[in-house]
């Protein structure tokens, strides 16, 4: 018994002396292990041979801790083929290959090369960025500047006006945000530069002679200063009713009365939903589409004067949380809902386009297009109807495209990983049973009349709203 103790001392002490002896040893196994991090280290790089006459010398900067190397944007007249590269080492060590071939994927302005740094029988890589001088497009979303009145934790609590699924229609122009509610805090609007400083001045809308529909007032948009609000009409006599103000304080005008009863093909439900397109002299359309396929339409002139007035069914149904608002600048609209796919559709719904349904969330809606600084972008806003679905307010970049119906295409072609928002913003977590969904945006220029700011907004029912503010993108070397 004394001997097989005696033993398995002794095996035990064999087997630690063993193990501290590999681990002395580790320093003369090849491979990456960097037991002396001064026989592998890169401590300096540049290109020596950029520019279109192959003589310009940029100099890489070297993040040791992340093991990448970042250098300018390089000339795109260079010759890619064989740009050569020099660097300072650790004594001993050098880069296993000072030449490469530079190929950059289609419509990519940046690519990434491995750097290796051998010092026999140890190696260490580096991630080497190249990036092309080219102009840049667009907005910055890296960096937003967030206005949050909403259900997310960051900002200011949630707008009071947003409970008991009282409000449910909004708006905003850069100027205002108008607020539809129908508890106590009323018709009103918000001044954006207050709510930039976290203040709550209401400027209460006139509501004289508004007194028609199961609602007052429901839904509304605030386009270029005007102010728009439409009541709730759940039966074919009850009158739908568009109301119009530029001086909260007077009285609104009444620029649209419908009966719908009287109007062929009318459904027996509007003002769920509204929407609005017009342009900076204030020719457009005005939508309201039922819980059916029925969808009212007027068209607007001079931001008052109603022109036409028509009822239509769209090819589905697309129900209560639904949108159609213009393509600025064509003939195109996009129809969305939380339960159909964003089709590309004319004035009166006739399809030309559908995404596929895996293309984007399927209850995205209000659905809008910005052009700004040269890119081309989709905004949207999810709606919460059922768990686990969120209120969210999201941006893509549709560039790619010579029109709205091939960005589209060009966007559902591309690999999942690639359909991600270049921007979101989370309004609301938790479903209700009424999630009226916003969205708006509103451009700035400098005095030249080029784009300076994009400023988004998206609001939901019961989950407040938010103001984001992005500046142009620019090249940063």
């Amino acid at each position: 018994m004394k001997r097989t103790d005696i033993w398995s001392k002794v095996g035990l002490l064999t087997l630690l002396v063993c193990l501290l002896a590999m681990t002395s040893c580790k320093d003369d196994l090849p491979g990456a292990i960097d037991s002396s991090a001064n026989y592998t280290v890169l401590k300096s790089v540049k290109i020596l041979n950029t520019g279109e006459n192959g003589d310009v010398v940029i100099d890489g900067t070297v993040n040791e801790e992340t093991k990448r190397v970042s250098f300018p944007r390089i000339d795109t007249l260079t010759n890619f083929s064989n740009l050569r590269f020099e660097a300072e080492t650790s004594d001993g060590a050098r880069l296993d290959q000072d030449a490469f071939e530079i190929t950059f994927a289609e419509g990519a302005s940046e690519t990434t090369i491995v750097l290796k740094v051998t010092n026999e029988p140890r190696f260490r890589e580096y991630l080497a960025t190249l990036r092309l001088k080219v102009p840049v497009y667009g907005a910055d979303f890296t960096k937003p500047t967030v206005y949050d009145y909403s259900a997310n934790v960051l900002g200011n609590p949630a707008y009071e006006a947003f409970s008991g699924l009282a409000t449910r229609g909004t708006g905003f122009d850069g100027e205002h945000v108008m607020i539809a509610s129908r508890g106590g805090t009323g018709l009103h609007l918000l001044a954006v530069e207050d709510l930039k400083n976290n203040k709550i001045n209401r400027i209460p809308l006139n509501t004289t002679g508004m007194d028609v529909g199961t609602f007052f007032w429901n839904m509304g948009a605030q386009v270029n200063g005007h102010t728009y609000v439409v009541n709730l009409s759940t039966g074919p006599t009850q009158a739908v009713r568009l109301y119009h103000w530029t001086n909260p304080a007077q009285a609104p005008k009444v620029i649209a009365n419908i009966l719908p009863a009287n109007l062929p093909g009318a459904g027996a439900r509007h003002g769920d939903n509204f929407s609005i397109s017009l342009d900076e002299e204030g020719n457009g359309y005005a939508y309201w589409i039922s819980a059916g396929s029925e969808v009212l339409r007027v068209q607007i002139q001079n931001y008052t004067e109603v022109i036409d007035q028509r009822a239509f069914s769209t090819a589905a149904t697309y129900g209560q949380w639904s949108s159609f608002l213009q393509v600025p600048g064509t003939e195109n609209f996009l129809l969305t809902s939380q339960t159909q796919p964003i089709s590309v559709v004319n004035a009166v719904g006739s399809v030309g386009y559908t995404m596929p349904a895996s293309a984007l969330p399927l209850n995205v809606s209000d659905a809008r297009v910005i052009n700004f600084n040269g890119e081309r972008y989709l905004l949207v806003v999810t709606v919460p109807r059922s768990a686990p679905q969120v209120g969210m307010l999201q941006v893509y970049n549709i560039t790619r495209g010579d029109n709205i119906s091939s960005a589209l295409t060009s966007f559902a072609q591309l690999s999942e990983e690639a359909r991600t928002p270049v921007f979101e913003h989370l309004l609301n977590g938790t479903p209700n049973g009424a999630p009226a969904s916003q969205t708006s945006f509103h451009i700035e220029k400098d005095e030249e009349g080029r784009d300076e700011k994009l400023m988004i907004y998206g609001a939901v029912t019961d989950g407040g709203f938010a103001i984001i503010e992005f500046l142009l993108n620019v090249a940063e070397d």
